[in-house]
C-alpha cells in the first residue's frame, strides 16, 4: 500500500498549483491547507484559506509549496517565513533563484534562526494532465530525504529529473518549461501549410495534432533514440528525405533552434537576476 503523501502547505493554487493539488489529491494527500484568493473550495479533510496568516501556528507541514505568480510571492514571505523553520519550501516559481527566495525569508525570522532549506523545480504545462517534465535543483543543505519528498510529490504530474547546478535552470527553462510552446507552433505551422494547399481547415487541424501528438506518444513508449527513429521514417530519396534536407540545412532548424534556446535561457537569466553567461 503507498504510504499517505504528508501535509503540505501549498501557496497558490491556479494552473500549476491546482495541477499539483490534483495529482496529490489521487496519491493520498495528509490534511493539508492550501492558500488561494481564487479557488472556491477544496475536498475534505484539506483546508482552502485566502491568505498566509489564517494558516494556524501549530500546522506542521511536511512541505512548504510555493506555486503563486512569481511577482507576488513577496507578500506571502512574512507569514510563511515562521513554517520555513519547521519544513523545506518547494518553489516553482519561475526567475526566482534559490538564494534569492532563501534571503528573503530569512529577512523575515528572528536573528540567529536556522537557515531554510528552499528547493527550486521548474515543470511545464503538460503537468496538468500528468503528463509533466520537472527538473528540480537542490542546494548543499538539502538532505536526501527533502530530495526525495520532492521527487514523489512531482512525480504526482509526470516525470522529474535533478540538474546538478542551479544555472542549469535555464537552459532546463528553455527546452522543457518553454518547449511545449515550440511543439504547438510546429502543429500550427503544419495546420497552415495544410490549409494553403487546399485541406479542410479540420482535415489539416486533425492530422497535424494527431500527428505531434502520435510521434512524441511513440518515441516516449518506444524508449528509441529520437535520431534513430527520425531514420526509420525517413526512406532515401523519398518525400521525409526531401523535406528534412530542407528544415536540416544550416541556416534552418539547427540554427534557429540553437538560437531559440539560447534567447530563452538568457531570459531566463535576466528574470532571474543572474549575471549573463559570456
Amino acid at each position: 500500500m503507498t504510504q499517505q503523501l504528508p501535509p503540505l502547505l501549498l501557496v497558490g493554487c491556479g494552473q500549476m498549483g491546482g495541477a499539483m493539488f490534483d495529482g496529490w489529491l489521487k496519491e493520498g494527500l495528509a490534511p493539508s491547507f492550501i492558500i488561494d484568493r481564487h479557488r472556491d473550495s477544496v475536498p475534505a479533510p484539506h483546508h482552502l484559506v485566502r491568505s498566509a496568516d489564517d494558516v494556524p501556528d501549530d500546522f506542521h507541514p511536511g512541505m512548504i509549496v510555493l506555486a503563486t505568480k512569481p511577482q507576488k510571492v513577496d507578500a506571502v514571505m512574512a507569514a510563511i517565513a515562521p513554517f520555513a523553520l519547521r519544513a523545506p519550501v518547494l518553489s516553482v516559481l519561475a526567475g526566482r533563484t534559490v538564494g534569492g527566495l532563501t534571503d528573503m525569508l530569512t529577512d523575515h525570522l528572528p536573528a540567529g534562526s536556522p537557515m531554510p532549506v528552499v528547493i527550486r523545480a521548474m515543470p511545464n504545462t503538460p503537468s496538468s494532465i500528468g503528463q509533466g517534465m520537472t527538473v528540480c535543483y537542490a542546494p548543499p543543505a538539502a538532505t536526501q530525504a527533502q530530495r526525495d519528498l520532492c521527487t514523489r510529490l512531482l512525480r504526482a504530474i509526470g516525470d522529474v529529473a535533478w540538474a546538478d547546478r542551479e544555472d542549469q535552470m535555464d537552459i532546463v527553462t528553455a527546452i522543457s518549461g518553454s518547449g511545449p510552446a515550440y511543439v504547438y507552433l510546429l502543429a500550427e505551422l503544419m495546420e497552415q501549410v495544410g490549409v494553403a494547399e487546399g485541406l479542410s481547415p479540420a482535415l489539416a487541424r486533425q492530422i497535424a495534432r494527431q500527428t505531434v501528438a502520435g510521434a512524441g506518444a511513440l518515441m516516449i513508449r518506444s524508449g528509441t533514440d529520437s535520431a534513430i527513429l527520425r531514420h526509420n521514417v525517413t526512406s532515401p530519396g523519398g518525400t521525409t528525405q526531401q523535406a528534412l534536407e530542407v528544415l536540416m540545412a544550416a541556416d534552418a532548424w539547427p540554427a534557429t533552434m540553437s538560437r531559440a534556446l539560447q534567447a530563452a535561457a538568457r531570459r531566463s537569466r535576466e528574470l532571474s537576476g543572474a549575471q549573463p553567461v559570456a
